[in-house]
This record gives structure tokens, C-alpha cells and sequence, in this order.
């Protein structure tokens, strides 16, 4: 019976570290093919060449913030903020005709604030040149 016990043993011992090994080459297959599916597209990304976007002008970031301020006048015609960041975008893009219906609005929203008189006065004199 020594001998049978020691044979069980033994083929025992043997069947475990079999299952070890293989555990261990399953373990590193799906260790490195969890690392690849990280790295491959990482590398691909990093070799597409990018879009350009430094390229686009700044005037045209300027007319798309001035559309912004257009949508949110719609909703809120009186937008003291609006009005006047959309006035001050047009007289960057010298479009004074543009800048002068904000300014308007907001001289007659606020008929005490000089500092819109006086821009309005500076808008009326550049588009009498």
C-alpha cells in the first residue's frame, strides 16, 4: 500500500505542476495580447499625421464666435454681455455696418453708460470715411 500511496503522489504532484504550466503560458498570452491591443493602436495614432488645425485663420475663430453670440441674442435679444462681445468681434473683423445694430441696441438698453456712446460716435465716423 506504501507503494500505490507514493505513486498517487507523485502523479499527483505531476498533474499540478502541468496545470501550473499551463496556467503560466495562459497567464502570459493574455498579458502580452492585452498589452499588444494597447500598443498597436497607440502607435498607429501616433504615426496618422494630425489635422491641422494651428492652420485655420483667426479671423474665421472670430466669425464663429460672433455666429455664437448671433444664436444667443435670438433666445435673449436684450444680453448685455452678447451685445456687446458680438460688437466688439465685428469691430475686430472691421465690420463696422455689423458692429453699429448691437451698439444701437445697447445705447438704448443703457442710455448711461458713455462708453457705448462713445464707441457708437467712433463706429459712425469710421463708416463716414
Amino acid at each position: 500500500m506504501a507503494g500505490s500511496d507514493e505513486e498517487y503522489l507523485i502523479t499527483r504532484k505531476k498533474q499540478i505542476q502541468r496545470r501550473q504550466k499551463i496556467l503560466t503560458i495562459v497567464s502570459m498570452f493574455s498579458f502580452f495580447g492585452s498589452t499588444l491591443f494597447a500598443v498597436v493602436p497607440a502607435i498607429q495614432q501616433a504615426t496618422q499625421p494630425k489635422p491641422a488645425t494651428a492652420s485655420a485663420s483667426p479671423e474665421s475663430g472670430l466669425q464663429q464666435q460672433a455666429r455664437g453670440y448671433e444664436l444667443v441674442l435670438q433666445r435673449e435679444p436684450e444680453n448685455q454681455l452678447a451685445l456687446e462681445k458680438l460688437s466688439l468681434l465685428r469691430l475686430q473683423l472691421k465690420d463696422y455696418k455689423g458692429a453699429m445694430e448691437p451698439l444701437e441696441k445697447l445705447v438704448k438698453l443703457h442710455p448711461e453708460r458713455q462708453d457705448y456712446k462713445t464707441v457708437l460716435a467712433d463706429v459712425k465716423k469710421k463708416m463716414g470715411e
